[in-house]
């Protein structure tokens, strides 16, 4: 497995990590299983991805009827270490000059026979209409003036973002109040700019990762160091990438799925994770319960019950509200979870003098 993860690419700065195809294809059929026409008469823009390298151009280009679409756009900003990589972009740039990639969109209203099924497709597309793909005037940042237009204009977007700016494009999203679905790190669960979406259930999580490493794709100048890396079946270079999540807010069914849980009795008794334990263990400075992992929520306690962020994977709002998080215990938001003859820290959750994990607050729905 490899050491790599989420949090080490944005300290390094290195964004450009490219979604596999068959990771986009999973994630959208439990969107398309839940309504089978979420994006029907659509328009999807793609605001972080050349045409000639996204997954989810051509994921999209070649489901375009299937679907139904309106209209298609994917972006590439200047500089993008893959513009120009396979096909030239425009007359006056070639393969062999890698300095002055252009920041250029495509726009798709309509696929013959049937779809795009690779990058010779999107070729006849724009050898039949070159004005499918243009330059940008800027220079493609997802924050310009210009990028926003057609973020204004699309109605859902989906896109894996730069790594470093998660924050900043879950804003850019919100503002908008658009449909969308992006690939992130697990840790922005935590995130004063994303758990309030959480909690108030204008966001969740997709459906198709809740564990594991993913694998993704690089440019050939970043170097590979950790052992899950390496080079694919077609000479591209890829990272494993732990802790990733889809964030969305495209209903899908896993959602409004009910966990199955045993009472507190029967999990301190067979729950081998738990088992042998005398009673769950109460924070020393938050009224609530310790529950260490998500299948050993009992089901007939009526508290506030502290679980790990991975519980998100599993949430389903008709079965428990979500009360907070300790980040927003720290933050003062909460002040009635605070054991009042607590004296110590309030950044996490104390036991028995041991600090925990990051914790959710949650609680059954009556």
């Amino acid at each position: 497995m490899a050491n790599s993860n989420l949090s080490s690419a944005k300290n390094a700065r290195n964004d450009e990590f490219y979604t596999q195809f068959h990771d986009i294809e999973k994630e959208i059929a439990a969107y398309l299983e839940y309504n089978p026409d979420v994006f029907r008469g659509k328009t999807i823009l793609c605001p972080c991805d050349d045409p000639y390298e996204s997954n989810f151009f051509k994921y999209f280009a070649l489901k375009f009827n299937e679907f139904g679409l309106k209209k298609l756009t994917a972006t590439c900003y200047a500089g993008s270490p893959i513009a120009n990589r396979e096909l030239s972009l425009f007359d006056e740039e070639s393969t062999e000059n890698k300095t002055t990639k252009s920041p250029h969109k495509i726009e798709i209203t309509d696929i013959n026979n049937g779809g795009a099924v690779n990058l010779s497709d999107v070729a006849l597309l724009l050898a039949r209409d070159r004005n499918l793909l243009t330059r940008l005037k800027g220079t493609g940042d997802f924050r310009s003036n210009e990028i926003k237009k057609l973020r204004d204009e699309a109605d859902i977007i989906i896109t894996n973002p730069p790594f470093s700016l998660f924050r900043e494009f879950l804003a850019w999203l919100v503002e908008a109040n658009k449909q969308f679905s992006i690939i992130g790190n697990v840790n922005a669960i935590t995130y004063k700019e994303t758990f309030p979406l959480l909690k108030e259930n204008k966001m969740w999580l997709g459906p198709s990762i809740t564990s594991g490493d993913r694998r993704f794709n690089v440019p050939d100048d970043i170097p590979l160091y950790a052992a899950g890396c390496g080079i694919d079946e077609e000479g591209k270079k890829y990272i494993q990438v732990k802790g990733v999540r889809w964030f969305t807010n495209i209903d899908h069914g896993r959602r409004h799925q009910p966990l199955p849980l045993m009472n507190m009795k029967d999990n301190l008794r067979y729950n081998r994770r738990i088992r042998g334990k005398e009673s769950y263990d109460k924070y020393d400075n938050y009224n609530a319960i310790e529950v260490p992992f998500t299948d050993a929520i009992p089901n007939d306690y009526d508290g506030i019950m502290g679980v790990p962020i991975t519980f998100l994977d599993k949430y389903s709002p008709e079965q428990f509200e979500i009360i907070g998080s300790d980040y927003q215990i720290k933050e003062g938001k909460l002040p009635h979870l605070i054991n009042p003859n607590w004296q110590g820290k309030l950044d996490r959750g104390y036991v028995d003098g041991q600090r925990i994990y990051g914790r959710i607050f949650i609680k059954h729905k009556k």
